[in-house]
């Protein structure tokens, strides 16, 4: 039985601790002189929510004021997550506390060119992030097992990209996964080269969608102390004959069920079992039905890709990671859809808990995730 780490007791408190005393680097009021425009980039979604985004506030916008900043220089600056990966949306931004604001990929006039990618095209990001004197980097540092390691999800690239590039980005995991996340981590550290970032803070999820850890410092020294509080999520485990994966996010969507089925994937066997226990309530899209009934994956995921449609690509993407996790693997789901829609996606159906400890008691080796939507299992 596998769980994340253990929430933060004060979140303010971890925060104040890790931008004072970073893992390298120094403090956070140290990067600073007066009169700088600071910009602090918050990429996505970050767990615990609005309380997290206050606390942040609060506690970076006094050791900022500290270093001689003036309040009115300091601007908070939320990117959507990256939906077409399936990550949920992030809160939305109040402007009451100390102007937050929320960038739209869509519009172009909130960008500004910053460099240019190996073809020599113009690579655009978020005008106010190009434009300030400091940037503070601020994400969550999480798993994704559907893409084999590390979320994307949490750096300013493509956060704060535009729409079309966001799209590519997704389009290119769809057409070869491992070289577009090759190439994702390597324009990330770019794009925070170009912007001169001296320090991030990372914030870990813990249970229940909690924070679970801060690390602040030099990009890479915060991101590797932020691995480390992370490691509850990569358990090693040896494959057993059945994998029971919980998601509690009571809005669990298509992209949580493919995290957890890739998570549970890791510690099943090939001819094993899979049971998802969750509160999925909307039904998968055409892309997924059909390729459940009996569609050919790669031209149905081709079709789809080259829509033109955003959330055609997204579902594509999600079936794809769907698909090549399961394999060959049962899988059973308890949710909140109607039994016949599951079946006639050839998924077992469970009603209820009942259904799952008959599973268990036929099993020859059980694994149990909680979260699972947050795992990313290591083999044994």
């Amino acid at each position: 039985m596998h769980h994340g780490p253990a929430a933060v007791v004060d979140t303010a408190a971890a925060v104040e601790a890790a931008v004072t005393a970073p893992v390298a680097g120094p403090p956070l009021a140290a990067h600073v002189v007066p009169g700088d425009r600071v910009v602090i980039g918050v990429a996505g979604h970050l767990p615990g929510g609005n309380s997290t985004r206050d606390a942040l506030q609060a506690v970076i916008t006094g050791q900022l004021v500290s270093g001689g900043v003036a309040e009115g220089d300091i601007t908070f600056l939320t990117a959507p997550s990256l939906a077409l990966l399936g990550e949920p949306q992030s809160d939305a931004p109040r402007t009451a506390v100390n102007d937050d604001l929320m960038f739209d990929p869509a519009h172009a006039d909130q960008t500004a060119y910053l460099l240019a990618d190996e073809a020599g095209e113009p690579l655009h990001l978020a005008r106010l992030l190009v434009d300030a004197d400091v940037v503070l980097s601020v994400g969550a540092f999480g798993y994704d097992a559907s893409l084999g390691g590390r979320s994307p999800e949490g750096e300013l690239w493509p956060s704060f990209a535009r729409a079309d590039r966001r799209q590519q980005f997704a389009r290119a995991i769809v057409r070869h996964p491992r070289a577009a996340l090759t190439s994702w981590r390597s324009r990330s550290q770019e794009v925070s080269h170009q912007l001169g970032i001296m320090a991030c803070l990372r914030l870990v999820t813990g249970q229940g969608d909690s924070v679970g850890g801060v690390a602040f410092g030099l990009p890479e020294a915060a991101t590797a102390a932020a691995r480390d509080m992370a490691r509850p999520w990569r358990p090693q485990q040896s494959p057993s004959s059945l994998t029971i994966a919980a998601i509690s996010r009571p809005d669990c969507d298509f992209a949580d069920l493919t995290r957890a089925v890739a998570a549970a994937a890791r510690t099943t066997q090939p001819a094993g079992t899979v049971c998802v226990a969750c509160r999925l309530a909307e039904p998968p899209g055409i892309v997924f039905n059909r390729w459940r009934q009996g569609a050919k994956l790669s031209p149905l995921i081709r079709e789809a890709a080259g829509a033109g449609d955003p959330s055609l690509l997204a579902e594509a993407l999600q079936t794809k990671l769907f698909a090549r996790a399961l394999r060959e693997r049962r899988l059973v789901l308890l949710s909140q859809l109607d039994q016949d829609l599951v079946e006639d996606l050839d998924i077992g159906h469970a009603s209820s808990a009942d259904a799952i400890n008959r599973l268990i008691q036929q099993a020859d080796s059980v694994t149990v995730l909680h979260e699972a939507n947050h795992f990313c299992p290591r083999r044994a």
